[in-house]
């Protein structure tokens, strides 16, 4: 099997990367013994029927409660325990809290700290137990089904610490309370110890210390990445709330404080990746039927929508019901105002919905009781009626502030009907590219070698420039399952570039038609010709500027591609050091200082500064042969900061792309490589 070595790339700053996960899906499924059907109907019978017990339901189906059992399962547990947190926070109760990681032989422990009102302690007379231990070992309890204690929570199935009880090794709750305080133990479902008065305290709050279970995940690490980004997100839609992550596994030993002070605000300025194309940012907060809709919202010049919707602090990455009634009223309102006071040489021109979230920062927050997730992870919101609360409170409110604030509402006018009309002229544009039936035909582009395997899965391409690199690489490839598309020169920098120029490219039509799979609109993945699409380039400045140029386009056009894995950078040698009869290929310089020092110096060493000076024996020996190889898996981690960075980088704000240059020069350690 191939081996990847290093799986992320930094890739010039243009792109944020993450670790490749292998998801574990479980088949479940029954066998019924070969016989009749009379035979078949009699096994079948009521000592057939097993029914798991509250805990003994969570372990045994535990991606039903938190999605997987991978590395991102062990995230949802975490969030689960800081989302509690996060609930007193909203509640009023709670100005800090301490996320804190550490490791153990057998995998990591996570620790949260709020100072909070401290999970009751106190007899629960139904049951004859602590609060505590009820809250841990039942599910469907907890203070949030009522309407005292929380009025709006992100946690509202009642699951949540029993969830994380049940699925870890070892749980200890640590509570200060009423000047005193109190720890329990708990393990697997079940509580370990008693709950103990371990001494008198002038604190109060909460301490929830726990470990994965290792019979449950296949991993049992934190994403600490993961963990900032919700972090961050909290601290905005707190503000004055201080959340520190603290990390003490071996490597790490990062500690950072996410602190906001104007919220939504300071959010959107975050979010926004391009200089404002309306000055003011709108903000309104509104209150109808128990429900509180927060709003914060700004268009900046560039071409894309960022979205973020919440509710209860809960970050809806599917969006759901309050997000299909912002847009609706966002679009009502802006239209509306369009088509009122349009100048005439725009009156004719059709504004849509597209038209108007174009460059729009948007920060979505509800907070609501009794929320419906779709799916225990919470990713979508389903309640229904916030749909039109979140439409009406949108179309008055936005309406109004268009009225009393013409310079704005002039500027967004103007935006989004420059916005149409350049979706018209890409209409026309990619019109014109059907007529040629250019992507959409059936023949390969001339340029490419292919491979002889038919399956996708066991196929890739090597997109690769210039006819010398070209050469060699079909003369030293594997022709039975590896495909070669030389490029001439740097291709289309699209993040500059109109929708005319990019589908009338030469190189990009070469580069659609070769993977098969259509662009924008006609992409269907699933068509992808080849498993990987391998970026092969000169190690030097203008190799990693057309590898950049590449993962542009593929960024903006293809990005599927990117987030289901299919995309890798190849990493030729930096030097070749010879020895007498042993050769040695070094991809740093620290490789390289090891190789010099073994030989005390005295070798033949040569820098590779293009794949052009490799024979094809050493260019598959050292950068196609999957046994060898060294591959970058490309991969998306936090994809606002990525499109940030890529409009940055490659758009057309010189002023800005110098600043940011500016900023971050003192970061740069190699730049020819």
């Amino acid at each position: 099997m191939q081996k990847l070595k290093g799986n992320t790339l930094n890739c010039e700053a243009y792109i944020t990367l993450i670790k490749i996960e292998f998801l574990i899906s479980i088949n479940c499924f029954y066998n019924v013994k070969a016989g009749s059907m009379d035979n078949a109907e009699e096994e079948y019978n009521a000592s057939k029927i097993t029914v798991l017990e509250g805990i003994q339901g969570v372990r045994k189906r535990p991606a039903m409660y938190i999605g997987s059992t991978g590395s991102a399962g062990v995230l949802h547990l975490l969030y689960e325990v800081f989302d509690n947190a996060i609930d007193e926070a909203i509640a009023g109760h709670c100005k800090n809290i301490i996320v804190k990681l550490s490791s153990s032989p057998t995998g990591d422990i996570a620790e949260v700290t709020d100072d909070g009102r401290g999970i009751p302690v106190d007899i629960m007379p139904k049951y004859g137990k602590p609060a505590l231990e009820v809250i841990m070992t039942s599910l469907h309890s907890g203070a949030k089904f009522g309407s005292d204690a929380y009025k709006t929570s992100g946690g509202l199935h009642g699951v949540g610490l029993t969830v994380i009880d049940s699925l870890s090794e070892f749980v200890e709750v640590n509570i200060k309370k009423a000047g005193k305080e109190y720890v329990q133990n708990f393990s697997r479902g079940y509580a370990t110890s008693e709950l103990k008065e371990i001494g008198s305290t002038n604190g109060r709050g909460t301490t929830i210390k726990f470990k994965p279970d290792p019979e449950i995940f296949t991993a049992l690490s934190f994403d600490a990445d993961g963990m900032k980004e919700r972090m961050k997100y909290s601290s905005f839609l707190n503000p004055g709330i201080r959340i520190k992550l603290i990390d003490e596994r071996e490597g790490q030993g990062d500690e950072i404080e996410y602190y906001s002070e104007h919220g939504l605000t300071d959010f959107v300025d975050f979010m926004r990746g391009q200089s404002p194309q309306v000055s003011n940012i709108i903000y309104f907060k509104k209150e109808e039927e128990n429900v509180l809709l927060e709003l914060a919202i700004q268009y900046d010049s560039s071409y894309d929508e960022k979205i973020e919707t919440f509710v209860n602090d809960i970050r809806t990455t599917e969006g759901g019901t309050h997000l299909i009634g912002f847009r609706s009223g966002l679009s009502r309102a802006v239209i509306n105002y369009v088509s009122k006071n349009a100048p005439n040489d725009k009156k004719n021109i059709k504004v849509t919905g597209d038209d108007v979230r174009e460059g729009l920062v948007a920060i979505i927050n509800v907070l609501m009781p009794n929320p419906e997730f779709e799916g225990q992870t919470k990713k979508r919101l389903g309640s229904t009626y916030i749909k039109g609360i979140v439409e009406t409170n949108v179309y008055a409110q936005l309406s109004r502030y268009l009225e009393e604030h013409p310079q704005d509402a002039k500027q967004i006018m103007e935006k989004v009907t420059n916005a149409a009309v350049a979706r018209e002229s890409a209409r026309k544009a990619r019109e014109m590219v059907r007529k040629k039936s250019i992507f959409e035909s059936a023949s390969l582009p001339g340029k490419l070698s292919d491979c002889i395997e038919d399956d996708p899965q066991r196929s890739e391409i090597f997109i690769v420039e210039g006819e010398s690199a070209g050469g060699s690489s079909k003369q030293g490839r594997d022709k039975k399952f590896q495909a070669i598309l030389p490029l001439r020169g740097k291709i289309l920098n699209v993040e500059k570039a109109s929708s005319e120029k990019i589908f009338d490219n030469a190189e990009i039509h070469t580069m659609v038609a070769a993977f098969g799979a259509g662009i924008k609109e006609t992409l269907n993945p699933e068509k992808l010709r080849y498993n990987k699409i391998i970026i092969m380039s000169d190690a030097d400045v203008d190799g990693s500027h057309i590898r950049t140029l590449i993962l542009t386009f593929l960024y903006r056009y293809l990005k599927p591609f990117i987030e289901q894995g299919h995309v890798y950078a190849a990493q030729p040698p930096l030097y070749k050091v010879t020895k007498g009869r042993e050769v040695n290929y070094c991809y740093s310089d620290a490789e390289l200082e090891k190789v010099m020092a073994k030989y005390e110096g005295k070798a033949n060493l040569q820098r590779y500064k293009g794949l052009g000076e490799m024979n094809p024996e050493q260019l598959w020996e050292t950068t196609m042969n999957p046994e060898n190889r060294i591959l970058k898996q490309i991969r998306i981690n936090d994809a606002q900061r990525a499109d940030e960075l890529f409009t940055i980088l490659m758009g057309i704000d010189v002023a800005q792309r110098r600043k940011f240059l500016e900023e971050h020069s003192e970061e740069v350690r190699v730049l020819d490589v």
